[in-house]
């Protein structure tokens, strides 16, 4: 049996992001100039490591490479992605912290949280739920490129009555679809029995590549994944953190990464205190903006 050629492997990869490029150009683009975003069209011919994502997605069939990319170019022109910014999100979803990005799994992944119970069905804030999602994922994506996510779907006290499917297959499609190889596993905490059926629905639109990603883990499960640093205390945890808006949370993406998360020196921890002491002040005035607001709905 012959021995695995390092270099030969590179040609290989080499040739096929060249050739889904020409094909791209040739059977994607044609004439049409306005189909897609000029400045995807731009990073995809220019970044070889988003070409190889598409293709390592997709066991590097160039045919299925390409129609995720057709699929992707196009939905990130029709929900303007690249224009989206803090500013074009409806604050009360921010304010809302039903996601958000913090913390690290124990393979040093980020973790992306969802509350699932402050998500509700309302057709009318949709699009603006699909933007938002996009703006966490654009905003990772510019912050650690190439870097997986965990994805924690946080189920306590959560009901049918926050069970949006149609919003949960959006959510996958980002990851099934629009962010290949961007996700690292995606943890369902705290299921409760009754969503049972609802899951055997969503697995059925996953990929086996994703399904192998998908976690169910109880609260005392989850920390086969998370560390305790990491959990909130209702999920076992010892993080202090509180979500607040305004700023956005984890501004300060640290590096270089341990297997728990970044390495912090002690004059960072003395940093995270002094913040966490401003952001109590500021979640409790702004808790109570958000309860004298009418509820809107959000998503799930």
């Amino acid at each position: 049996m012959a021995d695995h050629d390092p270099q030969q492997g590179e040609q290989d990869l080499e040739k096929k992001i060249e050739e889904t490029r020409q094909r791209f150009n040739s059977e994607l683009l044609q004439d049409s100039t306005d189909k897609y975003d000029s400045r995807d069209v731009e990073r995809l011919e220019q970044d070889d490591a988003l070409v190889e994502a598409y293709l390592t997605w997709r066991q590097y069939v160039v045919d299925d490479a390409l129609k995720m990319i057709d699929d992707s170019l196009l939905w990130r022109k029709e929900l303007g992605v690249n224009d989206i910014t803090e500013s074009t999100i409806p604050r009360w979803m921010f304010e809302s912290g039903a996601v958000y990005l913090h913390g690290y799994d124990k393979e040093g992944n980020k973790l992306f949280w969802f509350k699932v119970k402050l998500h509700f069905k309302d057709a009318k804030t949709a699009v603006d739920k699909k933007k938002y999602i996009a703006f966490w994922l654009e905003r990772y994506a510019k912050k650690e490129p190439g870097m997986p996510l965990t994805v924690v779907f946080d189920m306590t006290d959560s009901g049918i009555g926050n069970i949006d499917m149609d919003f949960v297959k959006y959510v996958i499609n980002c990851f099934k679809v629009y962010y290949p190889k961007f996700l690292s596993k995606m943890i369902i905490v705290d299921m409760p029995w009754i969503m049972n059926a609802a899951w055997k629905i969503v697995k059925s639109w996953l990929g086996p590549e994703a399904i192998a990603k998908l976690k169910f883990a109880s609260k005392a499960e989850v920390q086969t994944f998370i560390g305790p640093e990491y959990l909130p205390s209702h999920l076992g945890g010892t993080d202090p953190f509180k979500y607040t808006y305004p700023p956005l949370p984890d501004d300060d993406f640290q590096t270089p990464l341990c297997e728990n998360g970044p390495i912090v020196s002690e004059d960072d921890v003395e940093s995270k205190e002094g913040e966490m002491e401003s952001r109590e002040t500021l979640e409790s005035s702004f808790n109570s903006e958000i309860v004298a607001k009418p509820k809107k709905g959000w998503l799930w």
